[in-house]
């Protein structure tokens, strides 16, 4: 589970709300009052008054056995954000196009601080499916949409996320240093295309390529995954021209609709 405080916590009153909302909705399952205050810093009558009041604004729902999950104004929220996502809207055409070319998930994905969030996919023609989720986030620096997407970032941007990164093991293969991390992200930035060889979650393979406007303000990733018993090494390179190609194409159609307009 990701917890607010490993997110970064909130100064202010509505900061700190935010991080309590964000602990209950990003846990693997409901949280009772002293599950959410083991991993809250916040008195336990500050984070009860906190509680109450985002069940009142419909945030948060509270379970006859007492224990919290996310509310309906959130689906509601989530909903319209996903509706009106220009990014998303630009991006689907060409999302589609690499399904139909591949036949494996297609993801695109958004660089938040050291996690990407996945903001949209294409789900396989195949009997076996992956288990990502729009919506749900996954460290950056252990899967291929991740590091395609830090591969675009200036040195102080870089600097930025490894900072707050927590270099955990996930499988046999998942990077656990910064030394190495710099050094698969120098090779990503001369071929343009990233790999996740079973590094995040065991028996899942990727090939990634970057998607960024021109001033880096919007920083992402398109990928094509799939289960490692039907997707090797020779797959992923042989995917790798047409996921660039994808990537290309969207950065393209985000200059030309969502650049300055004259």
């Amino acid at each position: 589970m990701t917890t607010a405080n490993e997110t970064g916590a909130g100064t202010g009153t509505l900061g700190k709300a935010m991080d309590v909302l964000e602990t209950v909705a990003l846990a693997d399952r409901p949280m009772r009052f002293t599950d959410v205050l083991a991993v809250s810093d916040q008195p336990r009558g500050t984070l009860h008054r906190q509680l109450s009041h985002l069940v009142q604004e419909g945030l948060l729902e509270l379970r006859p056995d007492h224990a919290y999950m996310p509310g309906l104004r959130l689906l509601k929220l989530a909903s319209a954000s996903w509706a009106r996502n220009e990014f998303r809207a630009v991006a689907a055409p060409f999302l589609d196009a690499l399904h139909r070319e591949t036949g494996e998930t297609v993801h695109l994905g958004v660089l938040r601080g050291r996690e990407i969030i996945y903001l949209d996919k294409v789900e396989s023609r195949q009997a076996v499916r992956m288990n990502s989720q729009v919506g749900n986030a996954s460290p950056a620096y252990c899967t291929g949409v991740g590091k395609a997407a830090l591969s675009v970032l200036d040195s102080e941007a870089l600097e930025a996320v490894l900072s707050v990164t927590e270099f955990r093991r996930f499988t046999p293969q998942t990077i656990t240093g910064r030394a190495q991390l710099l050094a698969e992200l120098a090779e990503i930035r001369q071929s343009g295309i990233a790999f996740d060889r079973e590094e995040h979650e065991p028996g899942i393979r990727c090939v990634a390529a970057p998607v960024f406007d021109a001033g880096r303000s919007l920083v992402a990733g398109v990928s094509v995954t799939g289960p490692a018993y039907r997707v090797g090494q020779t797959e992923l390179v042989d995917w790798a021209p047409r996921v660039r190609h994808a990537a290309g194409a969207i950065m393209a159609e985000l200059a030309a609709r969502l650049g300055p307009q004259r």
